[in-house]
């Protein structure tokens, strides 16, 4: 063996366990999932030349988690799953048995032990034989039952993720800057505070039944057997004869899923598992893969060659985000000019420079265009000394806790700054603003079209502009536009509530207008000395009022509301007493609704007549509301399977108005 090539191999085997270990343990990104793969593939390809593996070599070995806690170890070691981006590959490994295709979440895997119908222990998967007890901090992440009907001894390995949605609502409020959702998770777990975990909204989902007393031999049966306790499995989808033709339909089907975005949780490929687990279990293990446990395909990164143009720095919330506009290039058939870099640290680490840098594009995971390495790097990165919206100094943030180099905006009163206030003002519970997401609120602002709430119905001044925003064009434009005209008449108790009033949410709202109007409870607010003047209102006590009277206090809020009122009509809302005409059922409401304003409104009025509303249809549902009596949809079919009426809106409104 060449001693080139050990030192070659030493190289690889160190810069990918350093990467690896930033990836499991919520540090900042070292280096992108397609730069690890192409590396992880050389390492390979240079130990079958050689004839030779490293002890520490990452082809041997599944990185240890850093999480601070007792390490524990597992009952049944959670090896790792063969790669492979061929569907050739997967019809040769089936061998003609049925199997389950699922998707490969990109998260961090916890193993849950249940006891007698209790929950025992939630251990990290570590380096797949030892991992870090994270116990107490299992009624903080969503889907990890405390209790469940079966009494035997049960272990369960699944996939903590952030969705995407929730990762930029995180990320936004927060101003921290993480690479990525799954990032996020598996920093989170390194937390100490229970709450703090909760607020980063973790979402556990089973994707396989380890070991159960009740013998059950199909994977997909055991699946089927987690959903009847209550778990939220991961979605998986069986292939009886598994040909060429037959996998390939199946995986570009799933594939679309994801490129379309219909799919809001982040996933790195797909996993193909036996459906006879007995089968499975009896494979050899080489290295740290099981042989049969299961197969996991990646899809294909396609990537393109651009020229930087410049740096965009876009400001949302505190955070100034780099973000790289580059030579339009043809990616997943779609065209890609721009990618965000994520922070300061990212640039450092790629390289990024001034117009002209040579940069490499991908889309990653199909889905988000991302930078993955500078070919040449001309001139160098011109950091702000400036915000971007507000004009005012920036100044450069370290992160205790990844160490990662943030731009922030020091003025406190930066538009930026008040996204989250927006974000509430247009949501479905206060204005109900149709097609302005957080996103596009944070695009506006830094467009510098919002600098005070009434400047969002302000947009239409801007209608031309908006259609040749990158991502939007004219449907998109007229949408926005018609989604403010219709929001325009909004009824008093969700303009409170958009007003996003510290401690008055909608229960509030509802009880200070049960007492005066709308503008009562302003002018009294700003003309009073005494701040617990609505402390006497049933549920409100004095440090609601006290936090009232005290917004419509502050110059600037109260100018903001009285620029509002010039763009708006408010509805009185008719306070009449309960009924009981929904009393003791249970209502799924699916689809666009036409005689309510909005499912919201229709929702609100099932409550006040002693009903309640529920997001999914089961056994307890008395009631799926759909205009669409004869869709396919999900919901449609489980209400038939489970014999529950499918009514439509005219007929709630003959039953029960």
């Amino acid at each position: 063996m060449e001693q080139n090539d050990l030192l070659l191999m030493r190289e690889y085997v160190d810069r990918l366990n350093e990467a690896s270990d930033a990836y499991y343990n919520g540090k900042g990104e070292i280096m992108s999932d397609y730069e690890w793969d192409a590396l992880f593939d050389q390492l390979k390809k240079l130990e079958e030349k050689t004839n030779t593996v490293l002890e520490d070599s990452p082809t041997m070995n599944v990185s240890a988690d850093t999480i601070q806690g007792q390490k524990e170890p597992h009952e049944f070691a959670a090896l790792s799953l063969a790669k492979t981006k061929s569907v050739a590959d997967i019809v040769k490994w089936a061998d003609n048995r049925p199997i389950y295709l699922s998707w490969k979440l990109d998260g961090l895997t916890l193993v849950a032990t249940y006891d007698n119908g209790k929950l025992t222990k939630v251990v990290t998967r570590g380096d797949g034989h030892i991992g870090t007890n994270i116990t107490h901090l299992s009624k903080s992440i969503n889907g990890i039952p405390q209790k469940i009907s079966e009494k035997g001894h049960l272990v369960i390995r699944g996939e903590a993720v952030i969705s995407y949605s929730d990762f930029e609502v995180f990320r936004m409020e927060s101003g921290e800057d993480y690479a990525n959702p799954r990032n996020l998770a598996s920093g989170s777990l390194s937390l100490k505070d229970p709450e703090e975990v909760k607020r980063r909204n973790i979402h556990w989902n089973p994707f396989t039944l380890v070991h159960t007393e009740t013998p059950i031999l199909s994977w997909g049966e055991r699946m089927a057997y987690l959903k009847q306790l209550g778990f939220s499995v991961v979605d998986h989808e069986r292939i009886d004869q598994p040909d060429a033709q037959n996998v390939s339909s199946v995986i570009d089907r799933w594939t679309k899923l994801v490129t379309d975005k219909v799919f809001d949780y982040p996933v790195d490929g797909l996993v193909i598992a036996y459906d006879d687990t007995e089968y499975a279990s009896g494979g050899s293990v080489t290295g740290h893969h099981a042989t049969r446990a299961g197969l996991a395909f990646k899809w294909q990164d396609e990537s393109a060659e651009s020229v930087l143009d410049h740096i965009e720095w876009s400001c949302a919330a505190s955070t100034i985000t780099p973000v790289a506009v580059f030579a339009p290039v043809e990616l997943e058939g779609t065209t890609v000019k721009r990618a965000s870099l994520c922070n300061i640290s990212e640039c450092e680490r790629l390289g990024i420079g001034d117009k002209g840098t040579v940069l490499s594009v991908i889309k990653a995971n199909k889905i988000i265009p991302k930078i993955i390495h500078v070919q040449k790097t001309e001139g160098t990165l011109e950091i702000p000394s400036s915000c971007p919206v507000c004009g005012q100094p920036t100044k450069i943030s370290i992160s205790e806790e990844s160490g990662t180099k943030t731009l922030k905006c020091t003025n406190p009163q930066c538009a930026a700054k008040k996204l989250k206030k927006y974000t509430r003002f247009v949501s479905k519970a206060g204005m109900d603003i149709d097609g302005i997401s957080e996103q596009t609120i944070a695009r506006f602002i830094n467009e510098g079209w919002i600098k005070r709430i009434g400047d969002i119905y302000r947009l239409q001044e801007h209608n031309d502009e908006i259609k040749e925003l990158d991502g939007f064009g004219e449907k998109s434009a007229a949408n926005i536009m018609a989604s403010l005209e219709k929001s325009r008449d909004v009824k008093d108790e969700k303009l409170l509530f958009a007003l996003n009033i510290p401690l008055v949410g909608q229960d509030v709202a509802k009880k200070l207008l049960s007492a005066y109007d709308i503008q009562e409870l302003v002018d009294q607010a700003v003309k009073t000395e005494d701040p617990a003047i609505f402390s006497l209102i049933n549920g409100i006590g004095p440090e609601k009022s006290q936090a009232f009277v005290n917004w419509f206090k502050e110059q600037d809020n109260l100018e903001d509301y009285e620029d509002l009122l010039k763009e708006i009509r408010i509805e009185k809302t008719e306070r009449t007493a309960a009924g009981a005409k929904c009393q003791g059922l249970t209502f799924v409401v699916t689809g666009d609704v036409h005689h309510y304003k909005n499912r919201n409104e229709l929702k609100a009025y099932i409550e006040s007549q002693g009903g309640k509303v529920t997001g999914s249809v089961s056994k307890s549902t008395s009631f799926l509301i759909n205009n669409d009596l004869q869709s396919a949809s999900s919901k449609n079919r489980k209400a038939s399977e489970l014999s529950i009426p499918i009514i439509s809106e005219d007929e709630f409104i003959e039953r029960f108005s």
